[in-house]
């Protein structure tokens, strides 16, 4: 069952990763190279190269899971910026997924309590 919500954080890795890369590779990506918790319930994003797949490592509970979506057209966006990670928000996730383009959205203003 997917679960998640907007209390967890989104971070997009910003490389193109390999999607024979399971549990131990992408799990190696957020320790060496995001230097991550892994059990922390934050969801970890990897896009590949022609980015028309995705995965999404996440620690549920008691265990890894991998979500992974691979389109049959069309590409993931990726957001502007040149970090190696960067954090999105849930409903960003949403729209990557769905096809929407972020940059053509427009935000009306709405609290939001500060991040740590």
């Amino acid at each position: 069952m997917i679960s998640f919500n907007s209390s967890q954080r989104f971070f997009l890795y910003r490389g193109s990763t390999d999607m024979r890369r399971s549990f131990a590779g992408l799990s190696g990506i957020v320790l060496n190279e995001l230097q991550k918790p892994l059990t922390s319930g934050d969801v970890f994003i990897f896009i590949n190269k022609p980015r028309n797949s995705i995965k999404l490592l996440v620690w549920d509970r008691n265990g890894f899971v991998i979500y992974y979506k691979r389109l049959e057209e069309g590409t993931f966006e990726i957001p502007a910026g040149d970090e190696k990670s960067i954090v999105i928000k849930w409903d960003e996730l949403i729209m990557m997924l769905e096809g929407i383009a972020l940059k053509s959205v427009k935000r009306r203003k709405r609290y939001s309590i500060p991040q740590e």
